[in-house]
């Protein structure tokens, strides 16, 4: 197995893993705070870095069907939230190629 890599955000308002304190976002990416997961509530972003996908599914929420993809810390591997891969309501076409994180996975560095 190769070395990690793992790419820092040079933001002061950094969201990181839980877990392991990798970097994944930062406040400038957030789209949307209104979102709910299995554990509360989820942000929705446009970028997230240090993460790996799942593979795709398509999954029955409150706005509908969409195909998406679990997305998992790069570092410790777990569980952060899923990305939008496609929308099947023209309403929820802007959430596609976006990333929802589960507010329970993420620490706040710099606030």
């Amino acid at each position: 197995m190769g070395r990690l890599f793992i790419e820092s955000i040079s933001s002061t308002m950094v969201y990181k893993c839980k877990c392991c304190r990798v970097d994944l976002t930062s406040s400038g990416q957030i789209i949307d705070k209104n979102f709910q997961s299995k554990s509360g509530k989820a942000y929705l972003f446009n970028k997230v870095v240090n993460i790996t996908l799942g593979s795709c599914e398509d999954r029955s929420f409150v706005t509908g069907l969409h195909t998406v993809s679990d997305i998992h810390c790069s570092s410790c591997h777990q569980l952060l939230g899923w990305k939008y891969v496609k929308a099947y309501a023209d309403s929820q076409k802007f959430k596609e190629g976006k990333y929802i994180l589960e507010k329970a996975r993420l620490l706040k560095d710099g606030w």
